[in-house]
């Protein structure tokens, strides 16, 4: 380019080449200008990304987060380094998203609560998912499931409602938190059936799982990703799963429709964003290798086993379905939602 510039400026007439020279080598420059840009975004990332995962270490958004952190590390030659910032039902690690620089190097593996319906439990969420997310991937979804003390004398949902209900009062459950997926499912679960139990939220999954085993409470209602080993292991039962269809994970364990309660199916989900205003490049690359990993055999098995459905697709269609997840639960919630007002 600038050869052709040279020999331009040089069949100019006297007099005309130092002013016409300046102007066309001013343009010259503007054009280059964003090269240097461009380059910089296609050399992304050129150190470490931190991954917000709004949940303390050890439960199942962990350890998927940290399971596609490895990979986003691995074909991107930059470490993701996993950040847990639990507490808030996931409300401290996406107000942390929320204010992050733009810059691609900040993103969040998180589920259904923070990506999507917290803003309507809390109205003092100090974010909006739709206005301060950049969707990257719609990562999985996933049944709950309800989860006995090996203790309590029933081994089926049928029996559990029988038995909820000549002892009222009576019996507990745990869930991640307040406003989370499992305290959703369970409120749900109860109208439909007509039973009634006392809900002990905690500060995530890892510590409800240790109490639910222990004997401190009597249930759980949770994702089938925290509670599928320790089913396997028989140190708690499974008496039912959410979805419309069994868990391929549990395939033994029936639905909550084929226990009795028609209509009712609730999944949760995991999904990966950064802040609104992350530069495209970054987005589309992330969501690149996310979807092949989900595709890939090795990635298949690994979220077979933890009771996870692969999804994949892109960023738009991951905003369309959080819009459609927002619009679904907001009769749920809103009633519960007045007790914290």
């Amino acid at each position: 380019m600038m050869q052709r510039l040279d020999s331009r400026i040089g069949r100019m007439a006297p007099g005309a080449g130092t002013a016409a020279g300046i102007a066309l080598l001013a343009c010259a420059c503007m054009a280059l200008a964003p090269l240097p840009v461009r380059a910089q975004a296609q050399d992304w990332p050129t150190h470490p990304v931190r991954v917000i995962v709004p949940f303390p270490a050890g439960g199942p958004a962990d350890v998927l987060g940290r399971m596609i952190a490895a990979r986003f590390t691995e074909a991107l030659g930059q470490q993701f380094v996993i950040d847990n910032r639990g507490g808030a039902n996931g409300n401290i690690g996406a107000g942390l998203l929320a204010r992050a620089p733009a810059d691609g190097y900040t993103i969040m593996f998180a589920t259904t609560g923070p990506l999507a319906l917290n803003k309507l439990m809390y109205r003092s969420a100090a974010f909006d998912p739709t206005r301060d997310f950049a969707p990257i991937v719609l990562f999985g979804e996933v049944p709950l499931i309800v989860v006995a003390n090996p203790a309590l004398p029933v081994k089926t949902l049928q029996e559990l409602v029988a038995y909820a209900r000549a002892n009222p009062g009576k019996l507990s459950y745990a869930s991640p938190s307040f406003g989370s997926m499992g305290h959703l499912s369970a409120e749900l679960i109860q109208r439909s059936a007509g039973f009634s139990l006392t809900h002990v939220p905690y500060k995530g999954s890892a510590p409800a799982v240790t109490d639910v085993i222990g004997g401190s409470v009597n249930l759980a209602f949770d994702l089938v990703t925290t509670y599928v080993q320790h089913v396997k292991a028989g140190t708690v039962r499974a008496l039912a799963t959410t979805a419309s269809r069994r868990a391929a994970a549990l395939p033994d364990v029936p639905t909550v429709t084929e226990s009795g309660v028609s209509g009712y199916q609730a999944t949760g989900w995991y999904a990966i964003a950064g802040p609104a205003g992350m530069p495209q490049q970054a987005i589309l690359r992330l969501n690149g290798i996310a979807n092949a990993y989900l595709a890939s055999p090795e990635g298949a098995s690994r979220l077979q086993d933890l009771g996870v459905r692969p999804i994949g697709g892109t960023p738009a269609e991951m905003a369309q379905f959080v819009r459609s997840e927002i619009a679904k639960w907001r009769p749920v919630i809103e009633p519960i939602a007045s007790k914290l007002e």
